[in-house]
C-alpha cells in the first residue's frame, strides 16, 4: 500500500489567465499594427493606446480604447502626464491572487491589465546629434514608459510585458499554444528584459547628465555607468579553458573596431579581437599612407610611405619572423598589390586584415583565403572614449593614449640638436613606441620600426633586446645599421639606457623625461654627441599634481656649514608648513660655495655626505657661537616672513616641479 503526497507550489498551480486587456504605447512602431491586430482579431483583446501610437492604430482598423477614456483624465502638460494614473498603475500592480488587492481595485473601478507593450523615447539617438541642447534632451526623457514597464515587470506573475519588437512573434505564438495566456517563466524572462532595459535608459540620462553638469570638474564622473550589449560569443577566451563574450557599447565611434563590417573569414576570437584593436588603434595615429604588423599586442612591423603597397613591404622587412600569424591594420584602401605582396610574394599567414576599405580586385583575390578574416571600418577617424580595464573587484579609467605631441611642442635637452631627418624618424618612433608593451624601446631609421625591445623587467634589457633586432634587420634590408633613432615610454632612471643605444648606433633619442637623474642621462649623450629630445609628457603630469618647489640658495663657502644650514631650515619647516612634507637637499657647485634646498612633495636625490647630514640632524645649539653669519635668524623665522625679507645675503623663489 503505497501513500502519494503531492504539494504544489502556490504560484505553480495557478491556472494561466488568457489576456483580455493590453495597454500599447510606442516610439519604435516596428511590427506593432501587426500586433495589435492578431490581439485584437485572433484574441479578442482591449487595447489601450495613448498619442501617436493611437493614431496608428486607428488609422490601420484596430479598435483602439484612447487613454484619456480609460483614466477619464485628458492628457496634459504637453503630453507629460497622460499614463500616470492609479487606473493604469492600479490595474498593472494588483495581486489577482490578493483578495485586499482585488477589493480595492473594485472599490476603484480599477480594471486589469494583462500585457503592456512599451519602448522608449529615443534618449540615446536625441543626445548623439551633436547640437542637441540640454532643453531638448531633458525633454527626451521618458517618464510615463518606464513607470509602466518597472509595474508590470515587478507583476509579472499575472502581467506579460513587452519591451522589444522582437518578441512580438514570441508572444502571439505561446498565446496561440495556451489559449491565449502566456506561461510564468517567459514573463520572468520578458520582465528581465524590462529590468535591463530600464537600467540601461536611466544609465544612458545618468552619463548625459554628467557629461553636462560634472564637465567642468573632471573627466571623470563620481560614478560610472557603462552600457553594453552582447554582440557574440567567442569559441573561448584567451585561454581554451576560459569562456568570453564580446559586447558592444551603444554609440561607439563609427569607425571603431566594434562597428566594423567583417567581410569574410571566420569568427573573431577573444586574442583576435585584442590584437586586431591594437593594431587599428596603432595605425590610426598616421596621417601618411601606413601599415602596423602586430603580434600579441606588440607592434612587430611598422613603417610609413608614400603608399600603402611600399609600407607594407618595410613594414613586413622589420620582423617577417614575427609578423607569421599577426595582425594587418592599414589606414588607407587596400589595393591588389598588397594583397598580392602578402599573399603571394611573402606568403604570410595572416590572422586578421583591417583597413577602411578594399578595392573589388583586392577583395575578390582575399576571398581565395575564405579562413582569413579581413574587416572594413569605413573610415579612419580615432576613437575618442575613455579606456577601462578591470582589476580584482575594481575598474581602472584612463585616457586614450594618442601621440598628440607635435614636434615643435618637444623640448632639445642635448648640445647637438637632431637633424631634420632624424626629427622625423623620433616622431615616428614616438607614435609605435606608445603601443608597445612596457618597459618599451623602439628603434626607427627611414620611418620604420626596425627593432622593438617590448616587456621587459628593465629598461635597458628592452634598449638590447632592439638594437640587437635593429641591427639584424638592418643586415636584412641590406641598408646601414648607423644613424638609428630610439624612443622610450618612459623616462631613463639610469645613464644606462644611453650607454646601451649609443654603443648600437642610435645618434637621436625621444624620451618623456621627468627622471631625477635627467641630467645624467643628458651628459651621457652629450659625451657620446647624440641628440635627446624630451616630449615633455611627465613634467605636464608633475604640474597636474599641483608639485611646488622652494629653491633657497646659500652663500655658504664651506660644505658642512652649508649642510647645517640645509638641516636647520628643513626641520624649521616641517614644523609648520604642512604644503612641503617631503624634504631633501642638495648642493651645487663642485666648489661647494653654494647650497640649493629643494622642498617639495616629490624626491629630490640628496647629494649631501651622509656622514655630513648625520652630524647636521643634531641639535644645532653647539655650532650657534661659532656662526658669525646672521643667516641662523632667518632660519627661525616664520615663512611668510621669510619670503618677504630681501634677496641679500641668501635667495629663494618658488617653482613649479
Amino acid at each position: 500500500m503505497f501513500l502519494i503526497v503531492s504539494v504544489e507550489h502556490k504560484g505553480a498551480a495557478m491556472a494561466e489567465a488568457p489576456i483580455k486587456r493590453a495597454l500599447i504605447s510606442v516610439t519604435d512602431k516596428t511590427g506593432i499594427v501587426e500586433f495589435a491586430q492578431t490581439l485584437t482579431k485572433e484574441f479578442g483583446v482591449e487595447v489601450i493606446s495613448t498619442g501617436g501610437t493611437a493614431k496608428i492604430l486607428e488609422e490601420a482598423g484596430v479598435p483602439v480604447v484612447p487613454i484619456e477614456s480609460y483614466t477619464g483624465f485628458p492628457e496634459m502638460m504637453d503630453g507629460r502626464v497622460k499614463t500616470l494614473h492609479p487606473r493604469v498603475h492600479g490595474g498593472l500592480l494588483c495581486r489577482r491572487d490578493n483578495p485586499g488587492h482585488v477589493a480595492d481595485a473594485e472599490n476603484n473601478g480599477i480594471g486589469m491589465i494583462d500585457l503592456v507593450c512599451v519602448n522608449l523615447y529615443e534618449f540615446e539617438k536625441t543626445v548623439a546629434d551633436p547640437s542637441v541642447t540640454l532643453e531638448n534632451a531633458i525633454e527626451h526623457i521618458d517618464i510615463g514608459g518606464p513607470s509602466m514597464l518597472r509595474s508590470a515587470a515587478k507583476n509579472n506573475d499575472f502581467v506579460t510585458v513587452v519591451v522589444d519588437p522582437a518578441d512580438y512573434g514570441r508572444v502571439l505564438d505561446e498565446m496561440r499554444v495556451h489559449d491565449g495566456a502566456t506561461t510564468r517563466a517567459s514573463r520572468q524572462q520578458l520582465a528581465l528584459k524590462v529590468f535591463k532595459t530600464t537600467a540601461a535608459y536611466d544609465g544612458a540620462i545618468a552619463t548625459y547628465l554628467s557629461g553636462v553638469v560634472e564637465a567642468e570638474q573632471s573627466k571623470f564622473p563620481e560614478t560610472l555607468l557603462v552600457k553594453a550589449t552582447k554582440e557574440q560569443d567567442l569559441r573561448y577566451g584567451e585561454n581554451p579553458q576560459q569562456s568570453a563574450a564580446f559586447y558592444k557599447i551603444p554609440g561607439a565611434p563609427a569607425h571603431s573596431l566594434a562597428n566594423a563590417q567583417q567581410l569574410q573569414g571566420k569568427p573573431l576570437s577573444y586574442n583576435n579581437l585584442l590584437d586586431t584593436d591594437a593594431a587599428w588603434a596603432a595605425v590610426r595615429e598616421f596621417d601618411d599612407p601606413s601599415v602596423i604588423i602586430l603580434k600579441h599586442q606588440n607592434p612587430c612591423g611598422s613603417a610609413t610611405a608614400e603608399n600603402v603597397v611600399k609600407a607594407y613591404d618595410r613594414a613586413f622587412a622589420c620582423d617577417p619572423l614575427s609578423a607569421f600569424g599577426g595582425i594587418i591594420a592599414v589606414n588607407r584602401e587596400v589595393p591588389l598589390e598588397l594583397v598580392e605582396h602578402f599573399a603571394d610574394i611573402n606568403k604570410q599567414f595572416v590572422e586578421v586584415l583591417i583597413a577602411p576599405s578594399f578595392t573589388e580586385e583586392a577583395f575578390e583575390r582575399l576571398s581565395k583565403r575564405t579562413n582569413l578574416r579581413v574587416l572594413a571600418t569605413g573610415g579612419i577617424d580615432r576613437s575618442r572614449e575613455l579606456e577601462m580595464r578591470t582589476v580584482d573587484g575594481g575598474l581602472l579609467v584612463q585616457d586614450l593614449d594618442h601621440a598628440d605631441e607635435a614636434a615643435d611642442s618637444f623640448e632639445v635637452v642635448t648640445k647637438r640638436q637632431p637633424t631634420p631627418e632624424e626629427l622625423s624618424d623620433l616622431v615616428f618612433a614616438w607614435k609605435v613606441c606608445k603601443t608597445v608593451k612596457s618597459n618599451a624601446i623602439l628603434v626607427a631609421k627611414d620611418q620604420a620600426g626596425i627593432g622593438m625591445g617590448p616587456g621587459q623587467p628593465n629598461r635597458v634589457d628592452a634598449a638590447l633586446l632592439a638594437c640587437e633586432r635593429a641591427e639584424a634587420a638592418c643586415e636584412r634590408m641590406g641598408i646601414d645599421s648607423k644613424n638609428l633613432v630610439a624612443a622610450s615610454d618612459a623616462f631613463f632612471p639610469f645613464r644606462d639606457n644611453v650607454d646601451t643605444l649609443a654603443a648600437h648606433g642610435v645618434t637621436a633619442i625621444i624620451q618623456p623625461g621627468g627622471s631625477v637623474r635627467d641630467d645624467e642621462s643628458i651628459a651621457a649623450c652629450d659625451e657620446y654627441g647624440i641628440a635627446m629630445v624630451f616630449t615633455g609628457t611627465e613634467k605636464a603630469k608633475s604640474r597636474e599634481f599641483g608639485g611646488k618647489a622652494l629653491i633657497l640658495t646659500l652663500p655658504i663657502p664651506n660644505l658642512s656649514v652649508s649642510c647645517f644650514f640645509s638641516v636647520c631650515f628643513m626641520r624649521r619647516l616641517q614644523g609648520f608648513s604642512p604644503e612641503f612634507p617631503n624634504m631633501q637637499a642638495q648642493s651645487s657647485g663642485s666648489c661647494n660655495t653654494s647650497c640649493t634646498l629643494c622642498v617639495s612633495g616629490a624626491c629630490v636625490v640628496n647629494r649631501l655626505a651622509f656622514p655630513w647630514l648625520m652630524c647636521a640632524s643634531l641639535s644645532p645649539l653647539p655650532l650657534l657661537p661659532s656662526l658669525i653669519s646672521p643667516l641662523p635668524l632667518f632660519l627661525f623665522l616664520p615663512l611668510p616672513l621669510l619670503l618677504s625679507l630681501p634677496p641679500s645675503p641668501c635667495s629663494w623663489r618658488l617653482q613649479d616641479i
